[in-house]
């Protein structure tokens, strides 16, 4: 595909689904129409690997879809990408200001302290009164993030990273 900063996370992979190496997949994208409109895509692995595919069929489950992917033919197949993220071109959104980021930007970024020590990727984003609250994960662990300027300190969309604050009992 292409650079990173001209694609956009549109969706999470729950899990496999079906006999067919179909996945469900968590929608990441307000924008409507996305999934039904998906023809080439990225998938993004959380150990970094990464796959160009193509959409063979979508069908929405709910709030989430199905996806038929080329070279996923069974679960299998589309247990490897578990966890994973689905990218696809970015297309025109409009520019936001210095400090404001579209949250399919954020998904996957690596989140580290100020003093440079790893907490982990930034999985989720859950919307709650106030501020929104970011999911950090690694391994087993899972750290929770108020979306509050005065704990983060930096986001380089660039570089994949963001950089955070903790206030006591916050990465206990």
């Amino acid at each position: 595909m292409v650079n990173q900063l001209e694609t956009v996370t549109v969706g999470r992979i729950e899990r496999p689904f079906g006999v067919k190496g179909e996945v469900k997949v968590r929608p990441l994208s307000d924008v409507p129409g996305r999934f039904e409109g998906l023809r080439s895509v990225s998938l993004l692995a959380r150990n970094g690997q990464t796959l160009e595919t193509s959409v063979t069929h979508v069908r929405r489950v709910g709030a989430e879809f199905i996806l038929g992917l080329t070279g996923l033919t069974t679960p299998e197949d589309a247990r490897l990408w578990r966890g994973g993220f689905i990218r696809t071109l970015r297309g025109s959104v409009p520019e936001l200001p210095d400090g404001q980021y579209y949250e399919c930007d954020l998904i996957g970024l690596a989140v580290s302290t100020e003093e440079s020590q790893p907490i982990g990727v930034l999985e989720e984003i859950w919307d709650l009164p106030g501020n929104p609250l970011f999911v950090v994960r690694q391994g087993a662990k899972e750290i929770l993030i108020p979306a509050a300027k005065e704990l983060i300190r930096a986001v380089d969309l660039t570089a994949r990273t963001m950089t955070v604050r903790l206030i006591d009992g916050l990465g206990d």
